[in-house]
């Protein structure tokens, strides 16, 4: 088996995008119905209850297009040998790696940006990634409010549709100094340490935005250059990051950590901690060595 494959070779990629296309377009059905009070489809229950986890609230939105992707991945595709990891199902299983023996993965945030959807903004988005051998090699992010649906392909390349089928390509800015960069960040967690070191880095501009998602695909468009993960007392996990991650790869981008390694998945627990970097990459490396300068003399004790 070939260690360039996007799918397994039993597997046609037409196909599967094709039915990708339709669970995510229903998720969308589904994540809009809650977020105006309406009556979801496909027999939902129409309350949004809400419910607080350890890593913050679990809404009936979150548990729905739950469902309805992995019934999905289920039902409608013939291939059955690979795993499925999503964050709100690893709450009920022991998270040992031995779980996820295939090759093959998904990996999926039904509802990434919860705290956003909840609070009534756009920024919240559904991540679907299939891994291979624990590497991200599709990326799905649906943005159901601004109806876009990105697509990123390791090797093939990236894109995002419309729910009309129209295709639309990535713009990446040409803006290269530091001085210049646009950075995405969040809204809803603010850390000392982070503050400290975007003001060591200066970027020109910080543009909050609730998911990871949705702050990978504002710098696929353009509108901004990096986006800087530090983990405080909660670290993203692989549901926030492997489908992002494959955007971003797909389109000529990097993400790693700050001292360039490179992020793993399907770790026990399925931390992403530490500091994580990911820009359309025409100056990742001198944000990323500015940032180890950053620790090295700021923050010797913080773990990249």
């Amino acid at each position: 088996m070939s260690i360039d494959l996007v799918v397994p070779e039993e597997v046609e990629l037409i196909t599967l995008l094709d039915e990708l296309r339709k669970l995510c377009w229903a998720s969308a059905d589904v994540l809009m119905a809650y977020a105006r009070g309406e009556e979801p489809p496909y027999g939902f229950p129409k309350s949004l209850t809400v419910q607080e986890g350890g890593d913050g609230p679990v809404s009936a939105a979150d548990m729905a297009v739950n469902e309805l992707l992995i019934s999905g991945l289920k039902d409608n595709l013939t291939f059955k040998e690979w795993d499925i990891l999503s964050e709100e199902t690893s709450k009920k299983k022991n998270l040992e790696r031995e779980n996820y023996k295939n090759d093959w993965c998904w990996i999926l945030d039904p509802l990434d940006g919860t705290k956003d959807f909840l609070q009534g903004s756009e920024n919240y988005a559904v991540h679907i990634a299939l891994a291979y051998k624990k590497k991200p090699k599709i990326g799905i992010v649906l943005i159901p409010e601004k109806n876009e649906l990105w697509f990123g392909i390791i090797g093939i390349g990236t894109w995002f549709e419309n729910r009309d089928g129209s295709k639309n390509k990535f713009s990446f800015s040409e803006r290269l100094e530091i001085s210049k960069l646009i950075l995405v960040s969040s809204k809803n967690h603010k850390q000392t340490i982070l503050k400290n070191l975007l003001s060591t880095l200066s970027f020109a501009e910080t543009r909050e935005i609730g998911s990871v998602g949705c702050k990978i695909a504002s710098i696929l468009r353009g509108e901004a250059d990096v986006y800087i993960s530090l983990s405080g007392k909660t670290s993203p996990k692989d549901w926030d990051m492997a489908a992002p991650h494959a955007l971003i790869e797909a389109a000529g981008g990097v993400i790693s950590h700050a001292d360039g390694t490179n992020l793993n998945y399907l770790k026990t627990e399925h931390s992403q901690s530490g500091c994580l970097i990911a820009s359309h990459g025409k100056a990742h490396e001198i944000i990323c060595q500015k940032t180890m300068e950053f620790f090295t003399l700021e923050e010797p004790k913080y773990k990249v």
